[in-house]
């Protein structure tokens, strides 16, 4: 059984997290410990907030230092859920001008309402299309919908990097990977059984 490292940095409330890992067989923790996820198989950043807050949080709980050793030396399988997705990026544009962790070339900036897609934030049900043939999606069709909770978006750098878009506000980015690292902009442990397939595949990687 795969150990879960749920990155616990003060910016949500992670039992829905823990619980959805749980029910799909991972064996999850809750944990700012150092030591937690270094002995971990697999690691899982979620949160819901501003961007310079949690940037800050991470900073000053040290954890920006352990999940660049483990995910990016250590390689260890790593998602990014909702503003863990975006904290990956180069720049965060939330009240000013943040730098990220810099895991994917990219900045995170607001949505831009349409005539069609007015409402910010972004919430509720929406599609997702994966744009490559990503392992997160196996056994899941394309243009099913995922649940959303969001007023920014990541906007990457390179294309190579984009794993699905979502068809709001002209069309954003609701997935990235880059070798181990994965991350998607909706909430998978939201979002019934596709999110719950989602995150099994995750596991199995």
């Amino acid at each position: 059984m795969n150990k879960v490292a749920i990155v616990d940095y003060g910016m949500c409330n992670l039992d829905s997290v823990r619980r959805a890992v749980e029910e799909c067989g991972g064996r999850a923790v809750v944990t700012d410990e150092q030591g937690d996820i270094e002995a971990a198989d697999r690691i899982i950043l979620p949160g819901v907030g501003a961007f310079p807050d949690a940037m800050r949080n991470l900073t000053e709980r040290g954890l920006h230092k352990v999940l660049e050793e483990q995910v990016r030396t250590e390689e260890a399988p790593f998602l990014g859920i909702c503003l863990g997705m975006q904290l990956l990026a180069s720049l965060g544009y939330e009240g000013g001008e943040t730098a990220g962790l810099g895991w994917i070339e990219g900045d995170v900036r607001r949505l831009v309402p349409t005539e069609q897609d007015k409402r910010i934030p972004h919430v509720g049900w929406n599609e997702v299309v994966p744009s490559t043939s990503s392992p997160l999606f196996e056994g899941i069709d394309p243009g099913v919908d995922f649940y959303f909770v969001h007023s920014y978006h990541f906007v990457c750098r390179s294309e190579d990097d984009v794993a699905a878009m979502t068809p709001y506000c002209g069309g954003f980015t609701s997935a990235v990977a880059r070798g181990n690292v994965y991350a998607v902009q909706f909430h998978p442990e939201k979002s019934q059984r596709h999110g719950l397939q989602l995150l099994r595949n995750f596991l199995a990687l």
